[in-house]
């Protein structure tokens, strides 16, 4: 099959990374995708255990058009009775950046009407659609005159893992904290310390990481065991397969949060996905920490955007660089924020830096190599 892993932007290395661990074949990377080819139990295991995927697409067709009629006639030739027959309930979500269609609606529309046609003129009844909880979910992508058809294995966002029990008002999400901890090389022998830690969604994800656990094994279910030629026993083998490699994670993990509420929300989170053991939470101001270990890694998601004023940002940021010079030496340090002014008052060199985004925030994650005494050498 072909197939398509859709992630978030500056993630796309990392996802590719993964799959070809989990065994995918022909990968390549695109904008926020990466394609690859792959059989059922592929598509099965990149649900399941891929940590940085929003969701896997099973191509259908791909093909050019130059009017919206030619898109409802190039539908119309798909074998639908592949996918869905007329009890299934399906839905369209479409993605369209072309001069053909002045709205994104439309475009999917066309798809639905063609899906409807192709089953009333062959049975002469047609699927209903619903948009809340479709049985198949179509994924319609138009770039110029390029249109994509793909039908949705995922369903509900992979980001949803399932053990998220509180949130406070910003939480991170899932794929990208997770994003993060593979991102910074951290390999799960030394410390992993988040002293901002909110809901706790860094150190869960670091935790699964660390110990071979499957992100997917807290979900219900997945949209791919509604569709026709679902094979439970093959889903059942490849979980089987996937959780005989979970461990104990070696490297010992800190979180803490100035906010005793928050710290609570984290514990109530961490519980749900059963890694109490592994992960140890304190209320504590990062002003008062200090390293207990010789080397380590520090990821931090401070707050910015909306949520402070200038000076008290650049003011903390400040704190921050000063904490992590004295306080963590021998650490690797990573700072992911979207106030560019504020990171300018962490007083320290960057390591390296990319791009990537929280939501609709454009952000920065910055790494910041902690020497014990100076760089120079003496």
């Amino acid at each position: 099959m072909q197939l398509i892993a859709k992630t978030l932007y500056g993630l796309e290395k990392v996802l590719s990374l993964e799959l070809e661990a989990l065994g995918a074949g022909k990968l390549q990377v695109a904008n926020r995708a990466v394609l690859f080819e792959g059989d059922r139990n592929m598509l099965y295991k990149a649900n399941y255990c891929a940590r940085t995927a929003l969701s896997v697409l099973v191509q259908v067709a791909v093909f050019r058009i130059r009017s919206a009629d030619d898109l409802y006639q190039r539908c119309l030739k798909i074998d639908w009775s592949l996918y869905l027959d007329i009890k299934s309930t399906f839905a369209v979500v479409s993605v369209v950046n072309s001069p053909i269609f002045r709205h994104t609606g439309f475009a999917g529309l066309r798809l639905k009407d063609a899906v409807a046609d192709w089953f009333r003129t062959k049975t002469g009844k047609r699927p209903s659609v619903d948009t809340d909880n479709p049985d198949i979910l179509i994924n319609l992508h138009i770039s110029n005159d390029l249109v994509t058809v793909s039908i949705d294995s995922s369903v509900i966002p992979l980001y949803k893992r399932g053990y998220r029990k509180e949130q406070g008002a910003a939480p991170m999400n899932e794929i990208l904290a997770a994003g993060i901890v593979m991102n910074s090389g951290w390999d799960g022998q030394v410390p992993l310390i988040d002293p901002m830690c909110g809901s706790g969604t860094i150190l869960i994800e670091a935790a699964l990481f660390a110990s071979d656990i499957p992100p997917g094994r807290f979900r219900k279910n997945f949209g791919f065991q509604k569709w026709r030629d679902y094979d439970e026993d093959l889903f059942r083998k490849m979980k089987k397969d996937a959780e005989s490699h979970i461990q104990p994670c070696k490297g010992a993990i800190f979180g803490s949060d100035i906010s005793e509420e928050a710290v609570e929300m984290a514990r109530a989170n961490i519980s749900s996905a059963g890694l109490s053991d592994m992960i140890a939470l304190s209320v504590n101001n990062f002003r008062d920490l200090k390293s207990a270990s010789d080397a380590g890694v520090i990821i931090m998601n401070p707050p910015y955007g909306q949520r402070m004023r200038t000076d008290d940002s650049n003011e903390l940021y400040g704190m921050i660089g000063t904490v992590l010079k004295h306080g963590f030496p021998g650490y690797d340090a990573w700072i992911i924020s979207s106030d560019r002014e504020a990171l300018k008052h962490v007083g320290l060199k960057p390591s390296g830096k990319r791009t990537l985004y929280n939501g609709s925030l454009e952000c920065l994650l910055i790494n910041y190599k902690l020497y014990k005494g100076s760089q120079k050498p003496g």
